[in-house]
């Protein structure tokens, strides 16, 4: 148990460090630099929980002596470190209610562990049936404010996917795939927390902790790769946008109400697409200004000569994203010229088309058709 403590506050330490010589470059940025102290401090304390667990030997004691240290501890530690997240996916625009919800929780578990040690008359480290009681009922609200953090950092998530894909010209969901896998993770160690708080077995112990250390270095580790990259960057770029479009969009439908006296909103989001919006596609569709690569929606819409707010309001009503459409619009002319040209290869129909690379055409027209473009071919008679 010792060995596994010790391990425990190696590997933290480590992780600390990893964080504090982040490039001065993360450092220069508010947002991310905010962020990346948050995590560190949740690290931290829980590295000085294992600490005091090793050094005082709370484990050997008994368990509930360990509990109330695990839980005064961990809830602090899993709200800065989930903050730290929240604060990197909202740009620092965090809601109070997000931001005090993990402080709330930690003050509930005190006076919880507080007034069961009040009341039951023996020394704090007691092992006591009303300070079980409490520590069963503390570890519930443990878990309650995880829930809410694990959802408000899925719906985030499914928001920064949104505009994304809103604002790019083909799927640049691989950004933010170890931010997916992350809020997965931390939710699934959020469920383990009690098993580690609570179990006394060494052999149950053993697994569960190797469990949890992975997916905080996990974490910890792809947090880093991202704030270096220029990931950041580009989410943060399709997300003002997004935001500027809506502001364009509320201007122009608050402008149209008070000349038109309306109040009704499907009368509103009809009036954001121009009357012969079809037409101005199609012509720009005959020009095969799609087929040039890296279109992101303002240039798109400004090529086609609407606003992006317009474009964006024409394709809701089709039921398509902006990168979705584009990719349809790439499939579609790859089948052509794949039936025209035979003697092209799939690299050359590729970038003809406006696709990245040949490996992404594949995996978009495989996924479109069913079979591989050779194939396709192939099934068409060439």
């Amino acid at each position: 148990m010792e060995q596994m403590q010790f391990t425990a506050v190696v590997v933290l330490t480590l992780l600390t460090l990893k964080l504090l010589l982040l490039p001065a470059k993360v450092s220069g940025k508010a947002v991310v630099s905010r962020a990346r102290w948050m995590m560190v401090i949740g690290i931290a304390v829980l590295d000085v929980q294992f600490l005091l667990q090793y050094m005082l030997g709370l484990r050997a004691m008994g368990v509930t002596q360990a509990v109330m240290l695990n839980l005064v501890m961990f809830v602090p530690a899993s709200w800065i470190f989930s903050m730290g997240l929240l604060y990197l996916q909202r740009r620092g625009k965090i809601s109070m209610v997000d931001r005090w919800v993990g402080g709330f929780s930690w003050a509930v578990v005190l006076s919880l562990l507080g007034i069961a040690a009040a009341i039951d008359g023996e020394p704090l480290l007691s092992d006591t049936p009303e300070l079980r009681t409490a520590e069963i009922i503390a570890s519930g609200v443990y878990l309650a404010m995880q829930g809410h953090y694990s959802f408000r950092h899925m719906a985030n998530l499914r928001a920064m996917g949104q505009a994304m894909q809103d604002y790019y010209d083909s799927d640049m969901g691989g950004l933010l795939r170890w931010m997916r896998v992350s809020v997965i993770v931390l939710a699934v160690l959020s469920l383990m927390v009690p098993a580690l708080i609570f179990v006394h077995s060494s052999i149950v112990l053993a697994p569960f902790s190797v469990i949890f250390f992975v997916g905080i270095y996990y974490v910890v580790d792809s947090f880093c790769s991202y704030v270096v990259s220029s990931a950041p960057g580009k989410v943060m770029e399709a997300e003002e946008s997004e935001t500027k479009s809506e502001t364009e969009s509320a201007e122009e439908s608050e402008k149209e109400r008070k000349e038109q006296g309306t109040d009704s909103a499907g009368q509103r989001h009809h009036m954001m697409v121009p009357h012969n919006m079809e037409a101005l596609v199609e012509q720009w569709i005959a020009a095969g200004n799609y087929r040039k690569m890296g279109m992101k929606m303002p240039v798109t819409a400004g090529e086609i000569g609407v606003m992006q707010y317009q474009l964006s309001a024409w394709l809701r009503q089709q039921g398509k994203k902006y990168s979705e459409w584009m990719t349809e619009l790439r499939i579609a002319e790859a089948q052509r010229v794949l039936l025209e040209h035979p003697e092209w290869s799939n690299e050359y129909v590729a970038q003809h088309c406006g696709f990245t690379d040949r490996s992404y055409f594949h995996k978009r027209f495989k996924e479109a058709t069913g079979m591989t473009p050779s194939d396709w071919q192939v099934s068409h008679g060439h």
